[in-house]
């Protein structure tokens, strides 16, 4: 289950992509979250998902 606070999700989503996912994707899929969810909440804070640097920013 993923963290309902968007900051709180902010550093669980990039700790998790740094440490074990090569990618969005792949965390989705392990988490099974739904990526468009993941990225509207944390686009809606004003962080956006870099696939170069594979974290939110």
């Amino acid at each position: 289950m993923l963290p309902s606070d968007p900051i709180i999700l902010l550093s669980f989503v990039n700790t998790r992509l740094r440490d074990q996912y090569s990618s969005l994707d792949a965390l989705c899929e392990d988490l099974q979250a739904d990526k468009g969810e993941l990225v509207d909440r944390l686009s809606s804070v004003g962080f956006d998902y870099d696939p170069a640097s594979n974290q939110f920013k």
